[in-house]
């Protein structure tokens, strides 16, 4: 999962019917251990939960806290049936039996979606103003623990492997109505633990095209809706025009409005795979801003990207993030442009440069993640990309579609199939074996290592009489 949040506070404070179908179950049918059925009628939400084992509490994977740091599920669910209550342990929220024995094998749960922001996950619920709901799945994905004690032992982040032999899966419906999920109207589907998304519930009309469905909230500030209207099909469709079709379903964009809130002005967003996810919100971003309309069209293509960088191949191991998050930064700082006139490339690679140089000295790019320094995948990242572009004729796409045809066989491009790919543009095995001892040993003077990288790739760059590097 990723997050990304904008916030420009004070500082902008002053100024047709759908198809019934039944769509097949996302992702292979398993055993479940849970079977939740998620209703919406008329102005009601249910969720019926049915557990294929006696177990004195149930720990819901997904148990991010609000801003002010308490669950949110108390905002939201209420517990219906009798004997059953709604606890908070340690990080995770539970279901538990209210004497203390096992808990009922069905529990019903009525709840109103809830709307607001939560840390380091996705957001339980996008609420549209036309009363448009998309839920989040995982959001009811739940295994059993041996008690509600036990939940004080779990890890901070919590994954699969740690888990027990008990699946989640989750079907929604809308009573006389459909739902939206991957792109397409269906009459209701089903969704298992390995394959999180959202599903849309209500009227909302997606604009869809070839290359993607976009669902953008119609009280959204005109100035951004219409940039999002205009720009956000355009560069799904420039990306598949030269990267091929994305992998698994259609592509979908969703674009909520929080509401003009006083002293605010914020844009955050979440990706999952095939799917993005933003949610504006503030007083701040009613006027026109070109910081907030740059940031948004950024955000998109940057995540977008990753639909084929990352999902299409994905790295091999967190060391080799560089790989997807460099090469999103540098295919949507060439994709803005082209539906973005006044968008700055040469101060965006800047920033990039200067924080490589930074965050390479004296050690290596790899395992900045040990280190908390992730944006050094990111920035530097971007300066190996760059010298990618320029061995293949000024064309990074052009790198990303062979890196995906030639090297993603599998599904995985390593560090070694990355820089093999590289010496095959570039004909000059020296650039990759001076990219690989930044990523093992930084530099003492990264400046001048980055300065030989493009000369010899022929970057375009420029240095001034004091000697600092510069992005042309």
């Amino acid at each position: 999962m990723k997050r990304a949040t904008l916030y420009l506070l004070l500082m902008l404070a002053g100024c047709a019917s759908p198809r019934t179908v039944q769509e097949p179950h996302a992702g292979a049918a398993k055993p479940a251990g849970v079977l939740v059925n998620v209703l919406r009628k008329g102005e009601g939400w249910t969720a019926d939960f049915r557990f294929d084992r006696a177990a004195p509490a149930w720990v819901f994977v997904r148990s991010p806290i609000t801003p002010d740091g308490g669950s949110w599920r108390p905002q939201s669910w209420t517990i219906e049936t009798p004997g059953v209550r709604l606890e908070r342990r340690g990080r995770y929220d539970l279901l538990v039996a209210a004497d203390g024995g096992p808990m009922p094998r069905r529990v019903r749960i009525r709840f109103r979606p809830y709307g607001g922001t939560v840390a380091t996950s996705y957001d339980p619920a996008l609420i549209f103003s036309d009363g448009s709901v998309a839920l989040f799945s995982e959001q009811f994905d739940a295994f059993p623990l041996s008690s509600a004690d036990a939940a004080g032992a779990l890890p901070a982040d919590l994954n699969r492997a740690g888990v027990p032999d008990s699946r989640t899966r989750v079907r929604f419906r809308e009573a006389g109505g459909a739902v939206l999920h991957a792109g397409r109207r269906v009459g209701s589907v089903t969704v298992d633990d390995d394959s999180g998304s959202y599903v849309l519930f209500g009227p909302a009309k997606p604009i869809v095209s070839d290359a993607m469905a976009a669902v953008i909230d119609p009280q959204l500030p005109a100035w951004i809706r219409a940039t999002l209207q205009r720009s956000v099909p355009e560069m799904l469709g420039r990306y598949a025009a030269v990267l091929g079709p994305p992998p698994g379903p259609k592509p979908t964009v969703m674009v909520s409005w929080a509401g003009p809130t006083k002293g605010t002005a914020s844009m955050s967003g979440s990706v999952l795979p095939g799917f993005i996810a933003m949610r504006y919100e503030g007083e701040g971003i009613q006027t026109e801003s070109p910081r907030g309309r740059e940031f948004g069209l950024w955000f998109i293509a940057h995540e977008a990207a990753h639909f084929w960088l990352g999902q299409a191949v994905r790295y091999g191991s967190p060391y080799e993030s560089w790989i997807t998050e460099g090469g999103a930064d540098l295919l949507a700082v060439r994709m803005v442009p082209q539906v973005h006139a006044g968008y700055d490339v040469r101060s965006k690679l800047q920033t990039e440069l200067d924080d490589c140089v930074k965050l390479s000295a004296g050690r290596g790019i790899a395992k900045a993640i040990e280190r908390n320094e992730l944006r050094a995948h990111y920035a530097c990242g971007v300066v190996f990309a760059l010298v990618a572009e320029a061995a293949s004729g000024g064309s990074f796409s052009k790198f990303v579609q062979r890196l995906i045809s030639e090297k993603g066989t599998d599904g995985e491009v390593t560090r070694a199939e990355w820089l093999a790919l590289l010496d095959e543009s570039s004909k000059d095995p020296s650039i990759s074996r001076d990219i690989g001892r930044l990523l093992d040993h930084g530099a003492t003077d990264p400046k001048a290592a980055i300065l030989s990288l493009f000369a010899r790739a022929s970057v375009r760059h420029s240095v001034s009489p004091e000697g600092a590097l510069r992005m042309l």
